[in-house]
């Protein structure tokens, strides 16, 4: 495999993991009584001009009294600190991304936006050089099982759930439980405190996204601009409308891939009915005669679906999926290793109990599950799955309380402009969902009209102009701004800007 498809795999794979490349060890500054005492990131360049601190919040703001937790810090300054406005917090995505180690690494900001402002990142309650959510290896392991295809296969998973919650609160103590974004929102508020610049300006990516949300219906006085990419629908009201709107875009993508294929002679499908071909693939699969063209494992239908259908939402990957799609039907083997992760690990550190928390998706048993891959089949006859959809299972038999109900938002008029940022081919967090956020919360949508997931940080001028005369000038965004599509099959790097994938499950 090329190594593009390599790269690109292997992002498609940790689409279902936390974030933990990025951690670093405990910080050694502390937030001081009257703001934050920032101080050197231990293992890093002290050239690096990055700052660390961790400031002290309530472990359960419903008694504060009962201890405290720590909340990781990082900080990069505006790049021309005479003409700084203020601090803008960011958040990359979750739950269980790093915004320390997404600072560390490097600024989103972009033009006039770096000049002008300091940017912290923060590592939410649970992550990183915050107070950590752990658990055992084993349990993680153990609970790492495959989708259900039977009744036994359900309780099985039921049951691995149930001892993962146990083996976690063993290991975290009380901080397992108090970790929905509701906490985390709590947790926002004391750190726009204890940066003491009055109003908060705030960058959320993905997950990120509903820490923004429900900030804004908390204290929608307390923040200047705010900008959220690749929206969370916190609205959605049952498990068939999270299923359904996360495989339709995949759906959509493999027809776009399709369509590419019948005109483009560079695809190897080119002159082949590329549907027919996937589906034939699809009952291999399931009688269990497909193997990997690389390493020649045995590929089942959630394999397949996971490690390659789900590059048909990446065009500058159609050209490899084509290649491997063709391998397959003809039994051939590809020179390479091949990356993909044939079953997402979707139970890690925060990710279980942060989500469990915040959503509450529930399947009574096998059948209804049964059901719900029926419809699935019917409505999006291609594809029939997305890997994402396996959100759905994380807290199937885990007793996790769901504490922060789904709702639509309520942001008061008091609230200042919020700028929603949708992807239209977004296969993680969906177009769809970014719509009904900004319709919502009555904020400004800027669409991109490409493809990947999440956008604002140096890949298209279009987003980022629009975005930066918001957060320097508090300029509302044209209606109706829809931004060109930059992704296409085979080219990267278009606009001089790489593509930064935001953190943790609904990454990259």
């Amino acid at each position: 495999m090329r190594p593009l498809t390599r790269t690109l795999a292997a992002a498609a794979s940790a689409a279902a993991l936390t974030l933990t490349a990025l951690a670093v060890t405990p910080l050694a500054a502390a937030a001081h009584p009257r703001g934050i005492d920032w101080g050197p990131c231990p293992e890093v360049d002290p050239a690096e001009p990055v700052e660390c601190a961790t400031i002290d919040v309530p472990l359960d703001y419903s008694r504060p009294w009962r201890g405290t937790i720590e909340i990781g810090l990082a900080k990069r300054e505006a790049t021309n600190p005479d003409e700084r406005i203020g601090t803008i917090l960011m958040d990359p995505g979750g739950p269980g991304g790093s915004g320390v180690g997404s600072i560390i690494n490097g600024s989103p900001l972009t033009g006039e936006t770096a000049e002008r402002f300091d940017i912290v990142g923060f590592d939410p309650r649970g992550v990183n050089t915050s107070t950590q959510v752990l658990c055992s290896e084993e349990a993680l392991e153990a609970a790492a099982l495959p989708v259900p295809t039977d009744q036994a296969g359900f309780a099985a998973l039921e049951a691995a759930n149930a001892a993962l919650t146990e083996d976690c609160r063993e290991h975290t103590g009380r901080l397992f439980d108090n970790v929905s974004n509701l906490d985390t929102v709590e947790d926002m508020e004391r750190i726009r405190r204890a940066l003491g610049e009055g109003k908060l300006n705030y960058l959320g990516y993905s997950y990120g996204t509903i820490m923004g949300q429900q900030y804004a219906e908390e204290y929608p006085r307390n923040f200047r601009t705010m900008v959220l990419d690749g929206n969370m629908d916190h609205s959605l009201e049952s498990t068939w409308d999270f299923l359904r709107s996360e495989t339709a875009p995949v759906e959509e993508n493999f027809l776009a891939f399709a369509a590419w294929c019948e005109t483009a002679p560079e695809c190897a499908l080119h002159g082949s009915d590329v549907e027919a071909v996937y589906a034939d693939l699809k009952a291999a699969a399931r009688a269990g005669e497909l193997v990997d063209p690389y390493d020649g494992t045995p590929l089942d239908f959630y394999a397949l679906s996971a490690g390659y259908t789900f590059l048909a939402n990446l065009p500058q990957a159609w050209p490899d999926f084509a290649l491997a799609l063709d391998a397959m039907r003809d039994g051939e083997q590809l020179a390479g290793v091949q990356s993909y992760q044939e079953e997402p690990v979707l139970w890690e550190h925060l990710y279980y109990p942060a989500w469990c928390q915040d959503w509450g998706f529930d399947i009574a048993d096998y059948d209804e599950f049964e059901s719900l891959l029926g419809r699935l089949s019917e409505d999006f006859p291609n594809v029939e799955w997305s890997m994402y959809n396996q959100h759905a299972l994380t807290c199937l038999g885990s007793g996790i309380d769901h504490t922060n109900e789904r709702d639509e938002l309520d942001i008061p008029r008091s609230a200042a402009e919020m700028v929603f940022i949708g992807n239209e081919h977004d296969y993680a967090t969906v177009y769809e969902w970014t719509e009904t956020a900004a319709d919502q919360a009555d904020g400004s949508l800027i669409t991109y009209e490409g493809y990947w997931h999440t956008v604002y940080g140096g890949f298209s001028s279009c987003v980022d102009d629009a975005v930066n005369d918001y957060f320097v000038h508090r300029t509302k965004p044209e209606k109706g701004l829809s931004c060109p599509n930059l992704d296409f099959p085979g080219i990267t790097g278009l606009s001089g800007g790489d593509r930064t994938p935001a953190a943790g499950p609904f990454g990259p």
